[in-house]
């Protein structure tokens, strides 16, 4: 158990698009919760065998495809395990397992002593969602380390990732340890004070221009690694 923290967060990156895979472990109860399963989930299943951990929960930020593309295959290792998603995410989404628990915004996940807490946060999707829990966010294709989703696939919304970051911003503590989707950034983690001084994206105070950013001007002129940048 970490100082303070009843949890580990541990990462991976699997696949050809940098995705992070993020296996949380509750240190008291040998329990844990495996986000956005993908690709080589064998690997997530080996961290928790070697760290003696039994997989309870499966935790899915979106349903896109390479975000998901392992969830049989992990369900087949761990059958015991629930899956949960936004109820919003999963109306969208064609294959959602029967027995998957459908959540709301500010809805509550033990994970045997940890505490997990669901922010629906739409904008990359309908029913995008990040897991708050202690003083780390894990976030999906909502939040990147200097970087946002992207708002131009089906049901993508820029008008609401600009109120989503916003809320971000105004609600969490600038200490907050956001733990991304993809790893598209100049390290892999940040904080959301960091974030606010340096990602292009949340120092809009416009919608408007917000959104002529996000859907035109910004795939011109960045590109991967994303580092900090100021637009004030």
């Amino acid at each position: 158990m970490t100082k303070d923290k009843p949890y580990q967060i541990h990462a991976l990156e699997l696949g050809p698009m940098g995705n992070r895979i993020y296996l949380i472990e509750d240190s008291a109860s040998g329990t844990a919760a495996v986000v956005d399963p993908a690709w080589e989930v064998e690997e997530v299943t080996d961290l928790a065998r070697a760290r003696r951990l039994r997989i309870t929960h499966i935790l899915l930020t979106h349903t896109h495809q390479d975000h998901v593309n392992g969830l049989e295959r992990l369900r087949a290792q761990s059958p015991d395990a629930r899956v949960h998603l936004l109820k919003a995410e999963a109306d969208i989404w064609g294959d959602c397992p029967a027995d998957a628990h459908l959540h709301q915004d500010g809805d509550l996940i033990r994970l045997g002593e940890t505490t997990i807490r669901v922010m629906h946060t739409p904008g990359h999707t309908p029913g995008s969602v990040c897991y708050h829990l202690g003083d780390d966010l894990i976030t999906g294709d909502t939040l990147f380390v200097f970087g946002c989703g992207r708002c131009d696939l089906k049901g993508g919304d820029p008008a609401a990732m600009f109120h989503t970051l916003a809320r971000l911003q105004q609600t969490l503590p600038g200490g907050t340890v956001i733990h991304p989707g993809h790893d598209y950034g100049v390290k892999p983690q940040s904080t959301l004070k960091e974030q606010a001084e340096g990602n292009p994206f949340m120092q809009f105070d416009d919608v408007t221009a917000f959104t002529r950013y996000r859907m035109h001007d910004h795939d011109q002129v960045r590109d991967t690694p994303y580092g900090p940048v100021s637009l004030r």
